[in-house]
């Protein structure tokens, strides 16, 4: 059975990952800075020492980046690497600046882009952290830098990640996704990894 690190997991399971790590053959160890939530080891990302090195076989980490400062997430994506195996791979999922400025740039900084189970969602929360959480004392809600498509995949390969694909989704997403490879596979290789995890791509 192979093993992936659901990092910054909150209260979700594996079934709130990809379609692909939510099946018998992948084990679920689950990680994130606060303890209240239940996860199998409290750490963050910029110090994961509690995972060994080389131990997981891909990591999954969904909207947890953007809470780092922008001098943190190299620090970030150099746990991500040691703990991977060396044929692991990282899923991360965060949201696409490009296209919630696009919402902004509408003046529609504080109308609903999209609603969740939470509530909803509007681009000044997506921006800068979920205000309802923020405003309960949830500061780990904060969100400190961000990305575009471009920015995301080429931060991954500059801190060492071989091969990246991703993807941008507009509404009702407003996110990106990458899977990035610790070592070097073929572009079929990748597309069809990438398949299996990103949202509406599956066979």
């Amino acid at each position: 059975m192979k093993t992936f690190l659901h990092i910054g997991c909150g209260p979700k399971r594996k079934d709130r990952t990809t379609p692909a790590f939510n099946a018998d053959a992948w084990q679920e160890l689950r990680l994130d800075i606060d303890p209240s939530v239940n996860p199998d080891i409290t750490g963050t990302m910029t110090d994961m020492s509690e995972v060994e090195t080389a131990s997981v076989d891909a990591v999954f980490s969904s909207h947890n980046i953007e809470h780092l400062y922008p001098h943190e997430v190299p620090i970030a994506l150099a746990e991500f690497k040691r703990v991977l195996k060396p044929d692991g791979f990282a899923v991360i999922t965060c949201p696409d600046l490009q296209s919630v400025c696009a919402l902004i740039a509408e003046d529609k900084l504080t109308e609903t882009a999209y609603t969740s189970p939470a509530g909803p969602i509007a681009p000044i929360d997506i921006l800068y952290g979920y205000w309802p959480s923020l405003a309960k004392g949830n500061l780990f809600m904060a969100h400190r830098c961000g990305f575009t498509q471009k920015v995301l995949t080429g931060t991954l390969q500059a801190h060492g990640f071989v091969n990246v694909a991703s993807m941008k989704r507009g509404a009702p997403g407003y996110d990106l996704w990458a899977l990035a490879t610790k070592q070097a596979v073929d572009e079929a290789s990748l597309r069809e990894l990438a398949a299996l995890h990103f949202p509406g791509t599956q066979p």
